[in-house]
């Protein structure tokens, strides 16, 4: 089963919004979550668990929940209101002569103030990593290519294949990277135990995707 990134997600009730993440554990290669950002506002990225796929093609992805039960799923960007104190300030004005007198003008003193800033984080679960179309992936001899998708197996979630696309605007091609061939991943690469004439090797397919 493959599980494009940057692909329309159908609930069971509809076109619910599109995939942006994928969420996988390093060490057993497995992937763990889906994440959906939904098309309406405010645009919330839910955190679906890959046994929720049901069907998958090049540019489309169903799931076996419904609109509502994908908004009680966890937000993968949570929002959280720091406190921050702003500090004092000192003005301090010295007397002076405007030609009818002199006045003295106290020191001006502001007290502290509490804001609250929001901040945003991802909801990465420890150990795991973040994975969207378009991380750049590493041969053992320099850059090959982009991330365009990963292929798992349905039974238990885990990686079989890396789908990665290479080539300039015209004749792009999609090269399938075998698990055994992916070496280290970090959230904003994959690395390859493979240099690029091995790559260059490997079984590949012509693009035909049609995305919205």
């Amino acid at each position: 089963m493959e599980i494009p990134v940057n692909a329309q997600v159908e609930c069971t009730d509809g076109v619910c919004g599109r995939s942006v993440y994928v969420l996988m554990n390093p060490v057993n290669d497995q992937v763990t979550y889906l994440i959906v950002k939904e098309d309406t506002s405010p645009n919330t990225e839910f955190m679906v668990p890959v046994d929720f796929v049901t069907e998958t093609k090049s540019d489309m992805i169903r799931i076996r929940c419904s609109k509502a039960e994908l908004e009680k799923m966890d937000p993968f960007i949570k929002t959280e209101f720091i406190e921050e104190i702003v500090p004092v300030r000192n003005l301090d004005y010295g007397g002076g002569t405007n030609g009818i007198g002199s006045f003295y003008y106290l020191p001006y003193v502001t007290p502290d103030k509490t804001v609250y800033v929001p901040e945003e984080s991802r909801q990465i679960p420890l150990g795991e990593l973040a994975v969207q179309r378009g991380t750049r992936v590493e041969a053992t001899d320099g850059f090959v290519g982009k991330v365009d998708e990963f292929v798992i197996n349905p039974e238990n979630g885990h990686i079989t294949h890396m789908v990665m696309r290479e080539g300039h605007l015209w004749g792009k091609k999609d090269i399938i990277i075998p698990l055994s061939a992916m070496g280290d991943t970090h959230d904003d690469t994959v690395f390859l135990k493979l240099d690029k004439h091995q790559i260059e090797s490997l079984p590949t397919f012509p693009l035909q995707r049609h995305w919205s």
